[in-house]
């Protein structure tokens, strides 16, 4: 098994999960071709309903083959077969299912006779329904109650984030995180809260459908091992470079380590307010340094000044 850890292989994945003899990942991300004419690079994303309905029973019983007795298997999936993922994870493959979540990823395709769809679903199961992992405090957000009341009664920890994801917008062509040469890429701040909740430092993160590399890239930045797979010798390729060049020195604030600015960083999108906007509002500085230290799981006590000075680095 140590020789997967924390490489990208061009492979099948049903293929190579089929040769493994024993269960290795803590957490399986998968985001596979939704059958709706995407332009990948090997593979046909248009094929017979009950050929594409088959295949994914196929790569979901490698997946859950590998996963962990106490692992978690998230999966992003179009409206077109969302419930028979979700038939075939409860029903046919003993998945327990604990959150059907809907990323809205703020806008669409536009469209003339209908609303436009802005949405993926992203469902998330689990192996055995009572042992698994799940760090609320590391993607708790401040609540209605703390950001716009000011009410006492307010859990000063924050709130774990609603089922609906509404504050990660898709990587569009114009965005700097873009890759270019992948037709489908998942924003990076939608998967760190995925493996911050669903994981371990250290633990291992498989992406059966690696493309671009984001779960490699995230679940590497936040200190997990990863494997990767995809079909696609230029896919493959291309992540490997992607993880090579994040393996160069990261770099830091004064105050903060790398790891830490990072966190700062997500924490201003989830609560979906720029760092300006937040060094404007001592109250709101105040509070998120707060659920700062409440993500950093009490590692140290934070200075709300020091705080301050990372959110004007990142606002620059």
């Amino acid at each position: 098994m140590s020789e997967l850890l924390n490489r990208i292989i061009c492979a099948d994945c049903i293929d190579l999960l089929g040769r493994v003899r024993e269960p290795f990942a803590d957490l399986v991300f998968a985001d596979p071709p939704f059958n709706i004419g995407y332009k990948y690079d090997k593979y046909h994303d248009k094929v017979k309903k009950k050929n594409y309905i088959a295949w994914t029973k196929d790569w979901m019983a490698a997946c859950k083959k590998v996963l962990k007795a106490h692992g978690s298997f998230y999966i992003a999936i179009g409206d077109d077969y969302a419930a028979y993922v979700r038939t075939i994870a409860t029903d046919e493959l003993g998945l327990h299912p604990r959150n059907w979540i809907i990323w809205h990823y703020t806008f669409g395709q536009q469209t003339k006779s209908k609303f436009a769809r802005a949405h993926t679903h992203i469902f998330y199961f689990v192996k055995d329904k009572k042992h698994f992992t799940f760090n609320d405090h590391a993607v708790r957000v401040p609540s209605d109650r703390q950001l716009l009341y000011n009410d006492r009664r307010a859990n000063p920890l924050g709130k774990v984030p609603d089922d609906v994801w509404n504050g990660y917008s898709r990587v569009c062509g114009t965005f700097r995180e873009r890759t270019g040469w992948h037709p489908c890429q998942m924003p990076e701040t939608l998967l760190r809260r995925i493996i911050a909740a669903s994981s371990n430092p250290g633990d291992c993160v498989l992406d059966p459908f690696i493309g671009s590399g984001t779960t490699a890239a995230v679940a590497y930045q936040l200190g997990r091992n990863y494997v990767g797979v995809d079909i696609s010798e230029e896919y493959v390729r291309n992540a490997s470079a992607r993880l090579a060049d994040l393996k160069e020195p990261a770099s830091a604030n004064f105050f903060f380590d790398a790891a830490e600015m990072t966190e700062l960083r997500q924490l201003c999108i989830d609560v979906r307010k720029q760092p300006k906007q937040i060094l404007a509002d001592r109250s709101l500085l105040m509070l998120l340094t707060s659920q700062f230290g409440v993500r950093m799981n009490g590692r140290k006590r934070y200075d709300v000044d020091k705080v301050a000075a990372a959110l004007q680095e990142l606002s620059t």
